[in-house]
This record gives C-alpha cells, sequence and structure tokens, in this order.
C-alpha cells in the first residue's frame, strides 16, 4: 500500500544498491513531502533488495513539438514515454513547435499547452534567431532555462540559424545572465562542399553529406566566441569525435565549454545502417565504429560531460526510405537509461558513471539543482530498475506518439521497475499510475 494515497506524506525506500553521489550503496531514503528529508541506513516501508536505485533520469534534449506540430508528438504522450523510461524531468527544445520559443509570448504560449499533460517536470529552452537579441533576457526573467540556435538550416523554415556575428552577440548578451547557449555546431561551408552523389537509400550517401569537417570547424568557433565573450557555451549532440580535442583545448584555457553525446552515437555505427532505413537518420548523422569508440573514451575523460536523447520524433510518412529527403531525427526518450546502461556496462562503467552522465549532468546544464542526485533536500525522483535484466523493444511497448525508432527489435540491458517522481510512484510494473502532477519549472533569474 503506497501510504501517501493515505494521506501520510513520509515514507522511506531501501535498496543494497542506491547511487549516491559518486558511490553505490547499501541505502534508506526517507522522503517527506515530496523532497529528500534524508539518507541513512534505518528500516524502510518499501525495500527494494537488488534493485538500483537511481536518481530519476533528465533529460535535457527533447523535441516535444507541441503546440504547433502535435500530430509528430505532443507533452502527454512524450512524458509518458519519459517516465515508463526512469526519467523524471525533460527540458523541451525551442524549434519544431509552431510558434518556436523565440519570444515571451511563445514561452508563455509552451507554458500554456503543456497544463494538465504532464507525468514528470518539464523545463524549457527558449531559441536564439536573427533578430532576437531583445528578447533573450526577458525569457530568462520569465522561466527559460537558456537558449538554443543552430549553425545551420535547423530543417523548419520558422527557426533560421545564426551567422558567426549573430552568434557572438547572442553570447555577449547571455554571458553575464550565466545562461548557457546550447548550439547545433555545423557549419553550412563543409556540407555545401560535400556534393554527395551515390544511392538516396544508401547511409554512406548521405553520410557523405555531412562531414565531421562541419562539426570540427564549428566547435572552433565556439571555442573562440567563448573565449572572446565569457559565455557559457554547450555543444549539443557532438557526433565528431575529432572535435574531443579542441573541447581539451577548452578545458586547459578554463573555459565554459561543454558539450553532450547522444545514446545512438554511442550505440550505433554507420557500417550497420542498412540501406532505405531512414530512422536511423540524425543531422549531425550516425558516425562509424571507430568514431564511436573514440566518443566514448571522450566520456571516460570527462570531456564529454552528458548524455541526452535529442528525442527528435516526427509522423512515418516524413521518414520514408530516401536518406537524402527524410526528416533527420531519432525517437528514444523512453530507452537512455538502457541504451546507456547496454554499451556502458560492456566497456566496464559502473552505475555510478551512467547516473553521472544522464542524471546529474543534464540537471547541472538546466541549472536544476533539486535535480539529478539523491541527497538531501533535493527532489524525491527516483529510477528503480534492474541492471541484469533485459528487454526487447517492441512497438507494443513504446509510449511516444509514433513508432518508428531504429532500436525496434533490439535486445537491450536494463529494465526500469518503478519510477518515483516528487515523492510518490507515477510508472510501475509496466504501467502509469495516478494523475499527471509534473510542472513547468521555471527558474527566473
Amino acid at each position: 500500500m503506497f501510504l501517501a494515497t493515505l494521506g501520510m506524506t513520509r515514507i522511506t525506500i531501501r535498496s543494497h544498491r542506491v547511487v549516491v553521489g559518486g558511490t553505490v550503496r547499501p541505502a534508506s531514503i526517507h522522503i517527506r513531502d515530496g523532497r529528500i528529508e534524508r539518507i541513512d541506513d534505518a528500516r524502510a516501508d518499501i525495500d527494494y533488495g537488488d534493485l538500483v536505485i537511481m536518481p530519476g533520469v533528465v533529460d535535457s534534449h527533447v523535441h516535444v513539438n507541441e503546440p504547433g506540430r502535435t500530430e509528430w508528438e505532443g507533452f502527454e504522450t512524450a512524458t509518458r514515454a519519459a517516465a515508463a523510461g526512469g526519467i523524471t524531468t525533460i527540458v523541451d527544445m525551442p524549434l519544431n513547435s509552431i510558434p518556436p520559443t523565440t519570444t515571451v509570448d511563445a514561452l508563455q504560449a509552451k507554458a500554456e499547452a503543456m497544463r494538465g499533460k504532464l507525468r514528470v517536470d518539464v523545463g524549457l529552452w527558449g531559441g536564439v534567431i536573427p533578430g532576437n537579441r531583445g528578447q533573450l533576457r526577458p525569457m530568462l526573467e520569465h522561466g527559460a532555462l537558456g537558449f538554443k540556435c543552430f549553425l545551420v538550416h535547423s530543417g523548419v523554415d520558422e527557426f533560421p540559424n545564426v551567422d558567426a556575428r549573430e552568434l557572438r552577440d547572442a553570447a555577449s548578451e547571455l554571458a553575464p545572465t550565466g545562461a548557457p547557449l546550447l548550439v547545433h555546431a555545423e557549419l553550412p561551408g563543409p556540407i555545401e562542399n560535400a556534393h554527395a552523389s551515390g544511392d538516396p537509400q544508401a547511409y554512406s550517401t548521405y553520410l557523405q553529406s555531412r562531414p565531421a569537417e562541419a562539426e570540427d570547424e564549428a566547435i572552433e568557433l565556439l571555442l573562440r566566441v567563448c573565449e572572446e565573450t565569457g559565455a557559457r557555451i554547450h555543444v549539443v549532440h557532438l557526433s565528431s569525435a575529432n572535435a574531443l580535442e579542441i573541447l581539451r583545448r577548452a578545458r586547459e584555457r578554463k573555459l565554459k565549454l561543454s558539450a553532450e553525446t547522444t545514446p545512438h552515437y554511442l550505440h550505433l555505427a554507420a557500417e550497420q545502417v542498412p540501406p532505405g532505413r531512414c530512422e536511423f537518420k540524425c543531422a549531425p548523422p550516425i558516425r562509424e565504429h571507430e568514431n564511436r569508440e573514440r566518443l566514448w573514451r571522450g566520456l571516460e575523460q570527462g570531456l564529454i560531460d552528458l548524455v541526452v536523447s535529442d528525442h527528435s520524433p516526427c509522423t512515418p510518412h516524413l521518414k520514408g526510405r530516401d536518406f537524402m529527403k527524410a526528416w533527420g531525427g531519432i525517437a528514444s526518450v523512453q530507452f537512455v537509461l538502457p541504451i546507456v546502461w547496454t554499451e556502458a556496462s560492456q566497456r566496464g562503467h559502473s552505475l555510478a558513471d551512467v547516473a553521472r552522465w544522464i542524471c546529474k549532468g543534464p540537471a547541472r546544464l538546466a541549472g536544476l539543482e533539486r535535480k539529478g542526485r539523491i541527497a538531501e533536500g533535493n527532489d524525491a525522483d527516483f529510477a528503480v530498475w534492474s541492471p541484469e535484466e533485459t528487454f526487447v523493444v517492441d512497438p507494443s511497448i513504446i509510449e511516444h506518439r509514433h513508432k518508428v525508432t531504429p532500436y525496434a527489435g533490439e535486445t537491450l540491458r536494463g529494465v526500469v521497475k518503478t519510477t518515483w517522481f516528487r515523492g510518490e510512484r507515477v510508472y510501475e510494473n509496466s504501467a502509469h499510475v495516478g494523475e499527471n502532477r509534473g510542472t513547468w519549472l521555471s527558474t527566473p533569474r
């Protein structure tokens, strides 16, 4: 029996494997009014035995697409998928919704669109486009957690990319605030010069069209802008492992330049993408096996700070079988934890490593101080899961709006048993529990 449903506001849960800080140890977590009151070794109301209790996963890179393109995805379905995957917080990207989140009015329209639909907490990134510099600080004051921009065409005309001057202007505007500027780091020049030719149903043709140089040159630009402005700049969905050396130089110079990568870059490889399987298409592209292994070394060395889904779904007809025409985006928000654990466990990484990459790192990027860690005073958000069990990604279990994903049919390691959100169970035994209690995480600066 769940005590809180009877009006009690305290409950204690326990496991032999609780991820606390950088350790995994037996512990009891005392929950009061949705927060972690203390952590000790006392008896518990619920003992999970050998199941792992980890902080609720934080996914700071999700395209929910509502309002405007809700036929692609929406807050209801996206947050249901998140909860089923042990994710208790997502941060929504500013593009693919209509209007895009590039003004205060659009930010408030998106906040209104999510009302009553959230299984988990949601934060909002704002967007930087040409001409909206004057909107940036007001958007922070109204709840944006930071900003996203593109250096190349975004894929949707209503969210145009910025050039180098506009990038510097935005960085200069945001530097005094401490808010992060997230950048899709590909420059158009190397892409325009690629002149890809070949069978459009062959993945190699698409890979040729988005060369690593586009990322590498863009991240060199970000390093310079970071040094010139002092802004906090973050590379989203890093694909090219060549850029790790640029990130290393940034660390040596103590610049505020960080990077994330995604489960698809850490799990998939270009050599294994079948012809015409456009559910594998994303931008930047999935690169070769050797590049994937270098990204893992970048994670190990701390050059990559976090791993997030870049969940970017669309309707099935926008995929098709032509890589050069298909929408570029991979749907995976529900499976971040098992994808990362499947690969990490094979390489000898620990549960604490995974929690640092998919819980603590994304929360820190978004400035969500009460998320991503099991610590006194934090929200009582937990993923309770079995790292030894496996499951098959079958369409019947997929909770996001469309079932199109490159992981369909794969066997993954790590089964989420229960998701706790603000001290209550919202997902248990493969079923959603309770009402939609998620909130908009607006943190005016």
